[in-house]
């Protein structure tokens, strides 16, 4: 008998959930974006003793690489025997400052917008946003930026139209436009000036701050994400709140997994891809259609005197097998009707097993095939980990996609699996303590065991 709906808090100590959720918490309050959650990574490859391959002076067995600080990949263990990843990305929906943004309107400051990934426009407005990201100059300097992160800072808000003034009977969709999505960012003047006094007083504050003029926005990396700390929900404190569950929650347990498997002389290393850019199509340098981790995987086989580097990666390759680690829909007691009960996960009973993800008629999936499907079930069952089968939602209703396909599409054995979240891709999405623990569980004995 399997553990496919077995209750993870009927089986787990509530204290080892909780411990585990807590310091999920701090992380997930900290990586407000997608270079944050690299940095902060990072920092735990090294003090678990990974070495960065650029400061590598001898054959290692833990080995990282950071790509343009929104990417990574990490190994552990010896690569010929093949490799077991997790395979997890660190954006998330949000608003971009646009390249050229700010201008002044009515006497107020303002910064134009842009929606990034699957967001419903309307969450965004009249919420408390926090500006976060880098800023280059054209001599290279780096400016960090993180404006509304700390309790006393200021925030940023696209206020939305009052209800007495607005009587057109439209759809949300079509009502909340991305042109509106406008921050407000002050109202005073600058004194002595006629021509935009209050841009121009912004443009002065943020050159005393943090010596940002205006052209600087161009060459800038500045995300507006909500500044919201992380709150358990609900009166028995079961779920966790926090923006960014999608897709940081599967980057952490999958690092977590890694630094804390135990991998033997003679088993398939272990290791994380964390890639960016999955909510726009895994596009571009840092997304998983850019293969930085092949060139990593080419340059460890070099280090270990590989002669014929691209046969050996191909071996590899068909070795090895990839946990396309992202989250998953629960069913919504609200919306039951966008559902099939047969193939939704629930809250609290366990990682979510997508076997295909796509639209419709399969379009876009990596189905997995039912040998892998089998393999990744016995190893849950036999060390008693819960799981339970899961979709988006009904076939002509729902539907998504992961980085499985880019990963399947080289090569590899890849299976989409990750825990369940209410209010997916709004700015402040749900996801059971008990799933986020139990997901933890499942990577890490399959990066040993797979």
């Amino acid at each position: 008998m399997g553990l496919k709906g077995h209750l993870v808090w009927d089986k787990r100590k509530r204290e080892e959930i909780e411990e585990f959720s807590n310091e999920y918490k701090k992380f997930i309050e900290f990586a407000k974006i997608e270079r944050l959650a690299i940095s902060y990574f990072e920092e735990l490859l090294r003090k678990s003793g990974f070495i960065r391959i650029d400061e590598v002076t001898d054959v290692e067995d833990q080995i990282y690489l950071v790509n343009r600080n929104k990417s990574l990949v990490a190994i552990k263990g010896n690569i010929e025997n093949g490799v077991n990843f997790v395979a997890a990305h660190v954006d998330s929906p949000r608003l971009d400052l646009r390249t050229y943004p700010l201008y002044e309107e009515a006497d107020i400051a303002l910064a134009k917008t842009h929606y990034y990934g699957g967001v419903k426009k309307y969450q965004w407005f009249s919420l408390p946003l926090a500006l976060v990201g880098v800023v280059v100059k054209e001599d290279g300097q780096k400016i960090d930026v993180c404006i509304g992160c700390d309790d006393k800072d200021p925030v940023f808000v696209l206020p939305d139209l009052l209800p007495h003034l607005d009587k057109e009977d439209n759809k949300v969709s079509e009502h909340f436009k991305a042109e509106k999505m406008n921050i407000i960012l002050g109202s005073i003047p600058l004194q002595g000036e006629e021509n935009e006094p209050v841009k121009k007083n912004v443009l002065k504050l943020l050159k005393d701050k943090y010596n940002i003029d205006e052209e600087d926005f161009v060459s800038a990396d500045l995300e507006l994400v909500p500044a919201l700390k992380p709150r358990d929900v609900g009166i028995d404190s079961s779920f966790i709140g926090a923006y960014g569950h999608d897709d940081k929650i599967c980057a952490y347990e999958g690092v977590m997994a890694l630094l804390n498997a135990q991998i033997s002389e003679g088993q398939k290393a272990a290791g994380v891809i964390l890639f960016d850019k999955e909510e726009i199509g895994s596009e571009g340098d840092s997304g998983a259609q850019a293969r930085f981790y092949r060139a990593f995987l080419r340059k460890l086989l070099k280090m270990r005197g590989i002669s014929d580097v691209e046969s050996a990666l191909d071996d590899i390759i068909a070795k090895s097998t990839v946990l396309s680690a992202d989250v998953t829909t629960l069913q919504d007691p609200s919306y039951l009707e966008v559902h099939d009960k047969l193939n939704a996960a629930k809250a609290g009973y366990g990682v979510g097993l997508v076997k295909y993800t796509g639209r419709g008629g399969k379009g876009g999936a990596s189905e997995a095939h039912a040998e892998l499907v089998a393999r990744v079930r016995g190893i849950l069952n036999k060390n008693g980990v819960s799981w339970q089968p899961s979709l988006l939602g009904k076939v002509d209703v729902g539907g998504g996609g992961t980085v499985a396909k880019f990963l399947a599409q080289e090569g590899f054995d890849t299976i989409d699996m990750g825990p369940g979240l209410l209010g997916m891709h709004s700015p402040f999405e749900l996801v059971s303590k008990a799933d986020l623990y139990e997901t933890y569980l499942a990577f890490k004995v399959l990066l040993e065991q797979l």
